[in-house]
């Protein structure tokens, strides 16, 4: 699974599922080190892990409906 970085409050996580939409909230000291609000993190089932393509193409996307958009 696949989870955007909505924001951080107070040491909780928001994360929004990819896929699905839900949100989560999970304690920041389960995160990898240096997080920040619109990373990305697959999940394992067991661990969450940054995944920088991911957010490269989701910036990337955004930045091409932006572009449609203002066409």
């Amino acid at each position: 699974m696949k989870f955007a970085v909505d924001k951080i409050i107070d040491g909780i996580t928001v994360l929004e599922n990819i896929k699905t939409g839900e949100i989560i909230n999970v304690d920041i000291g389960v995160l990898p080190l240096g997080i920040k609000e619109k990373d990305v993190l697959a999940y394992d089932g067991d661990t969450y892990k940054l995944d920088i393509n991911e957010k490269l193409d989701r910036i990337k996307l955004l930045k091409e409906k932006m572009n449609k958009l203002r066409k």
